[in-house]
């Protein structure tokens, strides 16, 4: 996502999408670890739907923790996907991250800050 918007968006970029031929015609599970806003699994759905073929109802969406608000967006964009996570917390705060959340799941788990 880009942290120097406010709505804390994701940009344009992506660093890299390999799948296989058959896509398309497979149960695609997404997996990401955390559901803020909603724009990562969003932009990720898009690519799979519109890039390789694949249907929104063969698509089930896992994640470890989610705000309120990322899976109202989510489900509201795609509303015959599944979404499954372990857990729903709080809310966002005002930077748009998880409360109480977990940290940063990148720092947690590369190591870094």
């Amino acid at each position: 996502r880009n942290e120097d918007s406010s709505e804390k968006a994701p940009d344009a970029r992506y660093n890299y999408a390999k799948c296989p031929k058959d896509i398309a015609e497979r149960q695609v599970l997404l997996m990401d670890p955390m559901l803020a806003t909603g724009g990562s699994a969003i932009k990720a759905m898009e690519m799979l739907i519109n890039q390789f073929g694949c249907k929104e109802e063969n698509i089930m969406f896992l994640n470890v923790v989610a705000s309120p608000e990322g899976i109202e967006t989510f489900c509201a964009r795609f509303p015959n996907t599944r979404v499954i996570t372990s857990a729903i917390d709080e809310c966002m705060n005002e930077h748009k991250y998880i409360v109480p959340g977990l940290g940063d799941f990148g720092d947690r788990y590369f190591g870094t800050n």
